[in-house]
């Protein structure tokens, strides 16, 4: 076997994309809280990046306010050069000298970061409180997890100890809405040891004791239960002791005739087959399923908030009585402006500096620089994005869901000259603000179908028009699918009776058998 080594020459084509590019896909993709956090670590993070503060001219601020500012970024880009000189050995004597002059003439500036609260604090006077500290005592603690809340509880319990136990074990297996996520056989063959309990005394008489007093021990009643049947049934024992009058009594027993031995007819809407079997008139079975209301489907979530962060629109809408058009702003007011610093910008090309401080500050320039571009080019291509949304859809702004028209993103790409990417990115969970509500930008975007008079109609208004026609359908006699696809068919929408069914399982709409009212 022979080895040996040659030179070959290949021509290729590849594309790569630069961290500049990554970067700018990056920042058009981001919602309007996720661009601001984006913002704040750069702030942080970044000694060429400044902010500008309100009221004050981009090109230039306030002489107090730009020697604050030089002074933070001083104190910051000495301690990055202590930092990056660590790496080639210890400090010199001249980095000392250096940081102990720094510290003499700008004593503030330590003050501020490194040492306790002091009367001459940048900003603040002596006895004046700190904002930042203030707003971060009253922002809420995080709640506790639905688990250990009911541990807390269940520590408190007056049982035994081998009951104690293995009812640790069962509120493991609660889920979030507050039932249990197995049955107990399951529990009990994954915990076959439990400390503090003899192997013999884990017999499903235990488990079954043990989950019964988990359940009579929790505060909100229903917790544990194994089926929204059983905690729907554990709910109405709570109840029923709470209300003693001798009408809410019958009542809440009429509630349980129909949850315990009427379950199936009960989710179905077989009101008369229900009136048939238990003698009940229509009315007081009415009667009872208004009691119904008071149940609750999942107890746990009431007991941990729900985490659902605020929708900021990205883009405000508004229209021009003058002009007769819409038009779009962009909802940059919370964004802070943002510059390059002059002064870093300038030591980036000081050749007094070491090559190693000169080429730390412009690493930070070029991407404070990056970083405004980045901004600036998101502004402007979901500003021009919207403006061909206002163009094409107008009608809806006009009257409404039911004028929705298909619009394809390539159709927005070619027309702007753009990548079908970029326009997909760039209406990504964007929100608008307008007349008529906050709207996901992503639905203007959508497919669709033609009417019998030729019109383009998408499928967010063929759900609209669907949605209407049940609304205004006679609740005693609704209308079936079938029937649904008559009705749209005169209407001039032709579509198949599996996509209504589709689209009504989309708006939660339930089936008509479900939908009848029993008079």
């Amino acid at each position: 076997m022979r080895f040996d080594t040659s030179q070959h020459m290949r021509l290729s084509q590849t594309m790569r994309l630069a961290p500049r590019m990554i970067q700018s896909m990056e920042i058009l993709q981001m919602p309007m809280m996720a661009l601001q956090e984006r913002i704040e670590q750069e702030l942080e993070s970044n000694v060429a990046l400044e902010q500008v503060e309100p009221g004050a001219d981009a090109g230039e601020t306030d002489a107090s306010t730009a020697s604050d500012a030089e002074t933070e970024s001083d104190d910051r880009l000495e301690r990055r050069e202590l930092v990056v000189g660590e790496d080639s050995g210890p400090a010199s004597a001249d980095d000392w000298q250096r940081l102990s002059n720094l510290e003499t003439t700008y004593p503030q500036a330590f003050d501020s970061e490194d040492r306790a609260p002091s009367s001459h604090s940048v900003g603040r006077t002596a006895g004046e409180r700190d904002r930042k500290m203030d707003a971060m005592a009253n922002i809420a603690a995080r709640s506790a997890s639905l688990t250990d809340q009911l541990l807390d509880q269940w520590r408190f319990a007056e049982v035994d100890t081998d009951i104690a136990a293995v009812g640790e074990r069962i509120i493991g297996y609660i889920d979030a809405d507050g039932l249990l996520g197995a049955d107990l056989a399951t529990i009990m063959d994954q915990n076959r040891t439990v400390p503090g309990v003899e192997a013999a005394s884990l017999t499903p008489e235990l488990f079954d004791r043990a989950l019964r007093e988990v359940q009579r021990h929790l505060d909100a009643p229903g917790l544990a239960a194994r089926s929204n049947q059983e905690s729907f049934l554990l709910q109405i024992d709570a109840l029923e002791a709470q209300d003693d009058e001798d009408d809410a009594a019958s009542c809440w027993a009429d509630v349980r005739t129909l949850i315990r031995d009427h379950w199936d007819d009960l989710l179905q809407n077989r009101l008369p087959r229900i009136a048939q079997k238990t003698q009940m008139a229509m009315d007081r079975i009415h009667a009872a399923m208004e009691l119904m209301k008071r149940l609750k489907l999942n107890p746990g979530r009431d007991l941990v908030d729900a985490d659902v962060p605020p929708v900021i629109p990205d883009v405000l809408v508004e229209y021009d009585e003058n002009s007769d058009q819409y038009v779009a702003a962009l909802s940059d007011g919370a964004m802070p402006s943002l510059r390059v610093s002059p002064r870093y910008e300038q030591m980036a090309k000081d050749k007094t500096f070491d090559s190693q401080t000169r080429e730390f500050v412009g690493n930070n320039v070029r991407n404070a620089q990056w970083l405004i571009e980045s901004i600036n080019q998101r502004k402007n291509t979901l500003l021009r994005v919207v403006n061909v949304v206002l163009a094409r859809q107008r009608e809806y702004f006009d009257q409404g869901s039911q004028a929705l028209k298909p619009l394809p993103m390539i159709d927005v790409a070619d027309e702007l000259g753009v990548h079908v990417g970029t326009v997909s990115r760039a209406v990504s969970d964007k929100w608008l603000q307008t007349p008529r509500g906050m709207v996901p930008l992503r639905k203007f975007f959508s497919g669709g179908t033609e009417t019998q008079s030729g019109e383009s109609m998408s499928w967010e208004a063929v759900k609209a028009t669907l949605q209407e026609i049940i609304d205004g359908e006679d609740r005693s006699k609704p209308l079936s699918d079938d029937e649904i696809v008559d009705d749209l068919k005169r209407r001039g929408i032709e579509i198949a009776r599996r996509t209504v069914v589709k689209y009504r399982q989309q708006l939660d709409i339930p089936p008509a058998r479900r939908r009848k009212v029993h008079n």
